[in-house]
């Protein structure tokens, strides 16, 4: 059974809480971040970039010892408030799109991550892991939740809608033009109310964030192992988690693009597709796949649909019936001869939100040669995989919502 618990947050005080917030380092270019370093100096961003201040870039345990010092700096000129009751957080994102996200920011257990309540379908890279717990360790802090998907659930929706009448705590729109809400619970029926609703779910599911939770479970081993007086109550056995219901999980699909055609010519390509798929050129018609096992194929200015051959592929398991795992069997690892998907330099990955529009123009600038698109993964299927212990092949989902860094901090 899951153990979700409240804390008590640090996070900005409600006339900054707009000004801090601040979407993942990566996703900026660096034009933007350093329009955004330069022009606000309540961005979270000069907390992850501590260098800024000194004009120079820093790696390593010096960077992660002048993240630590940012933050202090930020407590202690009073940007950051923390809460005197441990609470749960009511979070609602209505994105620039109109897609509306409610859920709950809490603290998921370890232990649960351990024993496979908390359930995984992602690949993590070790080194990632490693480096991820040793930042943790310095810092103190966790600024980026871990999104956790549950079932449906009655009363915790009604609990949520309920929370939501009442005036959020934080009510602001990014220049994303994303709008967020925030919400503090903490009267104890609430409180208890939603740690027993959470207790009764068998499983809980890792949407995004697999290195982060998998940080958090090595870090209080770390701590756990260096404390005599472990207790399994202390706050580095559970990590800031953003939970919410399975209907409101949005998935899209990471679309491929290869550089080459593994010295094939575009016929003989062709000819090697013929035996596992039937294939239809569309020839300029825009296409997107309409069914699973079924995509949408850009090669040499014209658009091909591929249905699978069914009796030429067999499917044993959950991950054999994935659409990424069926294109990477089929025909980027035996014909187009692309075997890591993680580090080969040949492929690409685009998000579906770029849809196979975005596909056609690289390909047609000569940057690319051929191009594949997906349907998203299905939930059930991202669930299936990880209740059958295997993982998805990497970029198989972008999902959403992303939340801002710095709204909520989780100390440990």
């Amino acid at each position: 059974m899951a153990k979700i618990i409240p804390f008590k947050a640090v996070r900005p005080t409600r006339d900054k809480v707009s000004l801090i917030a601040a979407r993942s380092y990566d996703s900026y270019t660096p034009e933007q971040r350093e329009s955004r370093l330069r022009d606000n100096p309540f961005s979270f961003l000069h907390i992850v970039n501590p260098g800024y201040k000194y004009h120079k870039e820093i790696s390593g345990e010096q960077r992660y010892s002048l993240v630590r010092n940012r933050y202090q700096e930020f407590k202690e000129d009073g940007v950051f408030m923390e809460d005197e009751k441990p609470s749960f957080y009511i979070y609602k994102i209505v994105n620039r799109d109109g897609l509306e996200f409610n859920g709950i920011v809490a603290a998921a257990s370890t232990e649960d991550y351990k024993n496979n309540v908390i359930k995984k379908h992602e690949e993590t890279l070790q080194y990632k892991e490693v480096v991820f717990k040793e930042y943790l360790k310095t810092v103190g802090f966790n600024a980026e939740a871990v999104l956790l998907t549950h079932p449906d659930n009655a009363e915790l929706s009604a609990i949520v809608s309920n929370v939501m009448e009442t005036r959020a705590e934080y009510e602001f729109t990014t220049t994303y033009r994303d709008t967020h809400y925030l919400w503090n619970v903490d009267d104890e029926t609430t409180v208890s109310k939603i740690k027993e609703v959470f207790s009764e779910m068998e499983s809980l599911y890792i949407a995004d964030g697999h290195h982060r939770s998998a940080s958090s479970f090595l870090l209080a081993e770390d701590l756990k192992e260096a404390d005599d007086n472990h207790t399994g109550n202390e706050p580095y056995n559970y990590f800031m988690s953003y939970l919410i219901p399975e209907s409101d999980l949005k998935i899209y699909e990471f679309n491929r693009l290869v550089k080459d055609l593994n010295g094939l010519s575009k016929e003989e390509f062709l000819i090697k597709l013929d035996a596992l798929f039937r294939i239809e050129n569309r020839g300029l018609e825009y296409y997107k796949p309409t069914q699973k096992q079924n995509f949408s194929m850009y090669l040499d200015g014209e658009f091909y649909s591929l249905y699978l051959r069914k009796n030429s592929y067999t499917i044993n398991n959950a991950l054999d019936a994935l659409d990424a795992q069926i294109l990477f069997t089929t025909i980027l690892k035996p014909i187009l001869g692309i075997e890591d998907l993680r580090n080969d330099q040949r492929i690409k990955y685009t998000d579906g939100k770029s849809d196979m529009a975005y596909v056609q123009t690289v390909i047609d600038t000569g940057e690319f040669t051929v191009g594949f698109g997906l349907l998203p993964v299905r939930v059930s299927e991202m669930k299936n995989i990880a209740d059958e212990g295997l993982k998805m092949p990497p970029k198989t989902t972008f999902v959403l919502p992303k939340l801002r860094s710095g709204v909520t901090i989780y100390e440990f």
